[in-house]
């Protein structure tokens, strides 16, 4: 039997750019990742989306409005559940400054704006397999 498909949960925090979204998210399912997409904002939707779905993994464009507070409840959230092993990237608009404090926090890897889409799968290829 061969191993299924890793399962990425893609969110975001902060407005606009949802057919950039669709983009990347149809990137990602052509490359042979099951893609589950949530439009919702908020931190505990997103976790509780990612519980549900059994996801591997959670990636979260960041746009103008996102802040590290949301970051860190998502990470709070996930430890809260015991589910650390899924692992959170970020990238998109954000203040390189505080790209430090969000690994801090528990971000695997930030993608700064400009990072293709290939570049991510890439990335993902090398560093999410599925959850046991």
């Amino acid at each position: 039997m061969g191993q299924r498909k890793v399962r990425i949960l893609m969110a975001k925090f902060g407005q606009g750019y949802e057919a950039a979204l669709m983009r990347l998210a149809a990137a990602f399912s052509e490359a042979g990742f099951e893609v589950i997409y949530t439009e919702s904002e908020d931190p505990e939707a997103i976790v509780n989306a990612a519980l549900q779905e059994s996801v591997d993994h959670i990636g979260i464009t960041t746009l103008p409005e996102a802040h590290l507070e949301q970051f860190a409840a998502v990470l709070d959230l996930l430890k809260a559940h015991d589910a650390q092993n899924i692992g959170v990237t970020a990238g998109g608009f954000f203040d390189e400054a505080l790209v430090p404090e969000l690994k801090k926090l528990g971000v695997v890897e930030f993608f700064p704006k400009g990072t293709t889409h290939e570049q991510l799968i890439q990335w993902a290829r090398q560093h999410i397999s599925p959850v046991e």
